[in-house]
Order: structure tokens, then sequence, then C-alpha cells
């Protein structure tokens, strides 16, 4: 039977920095789609721990564009990172789907999304 999940944004927070540390080094392993994947984790569970601290109802929600949308409802600020979680969104499904084309993340590009993803956390963190 699976376990409820938690509430509590501390713990969001916790498994969000433990995602963004595995893209790290998987990014310096030069694995760039499980080094998007984890980071895609990072900012869903930072953006979730985030509305959480606000009120939000947990919801089972993948899609951190979705997520953006309901935390820029609460704080328009989070808006300027809207480019950034649409791209970020779509790292979810290129380490969990097969694609009929092969992936074509670069190291710049998630070194890039890494940066922003950084961004977005630390504005999860500051604006509880």
């Amino acid at each position: 039977m699976p376990r409820p999940d938690s509430d509590y944004p501390a713990d969001w927070f916790r498994i969000g920095e433990r995602d963004l540390d595995r893209a790290k080094r998987l990014l310096d392993d030069d694995d760039y789609p499980g080094a998007a994947f984890n980071l895609q984790q990072a900012v869903e569970k930072h953006l979730k721990g985030y509305l959480l601290a606000r009120g939000w109802t947990l919801r089972r929600v993948h899609d951190t564009e979705v997520l953006l949308n309901e935390a820029a409802r609460l704080d328009a600020s989070f808006e300027e990172f809207r480019e950034h979680c649409r791209k970020i969104a779509q790292y979810y499904f290129e380490e969990r789907y097969p694609q009929i084309v092969a992936s074509e993340l670069t190291g710049d590009e998630i070194e890039a999304s890494l940066a922003a993803a950084e961004r977005i956390i630390g504005k999860t963190k500051s604006s509880i």
C-alpha cells in the first residue's frame, strides 16, 4: 500500500535538493537526459514546497509550467520564470519515455537550465 505524500514544505525542499545534486553529478558525467530529468524533478519539488507553504492542496502534477501557474497566482513575480519552466517541463519526458528521435540535449543547454533552476529554487525558498 503506498504511503501518503507529505504536506510539509521542508520535506519537498529536502528531496528537491537531492534531485538538484543528482542533476549536477549527472551533468558532470555527460548524462544529459539523466541530468535534465533530475533538474525537472528538483524544480517540481521546490515549486510544490512553495505552494504547500502557501496553503495549496497537494496534487499529483509533474508539469513545472502548471505548477508555475499556481505560484504566479500567488506571486506574479514568478512569471519571470515562465519560459524556463516551459523548457524544464519537457525534460520530464526525455528520460522517462522512449523517443522516436534520439535526445539532442547538450551540456550547454542543461547548464543554462541549471542556472535558471537555481534561480527558481532560490525564489521558492525566499518567498515563504
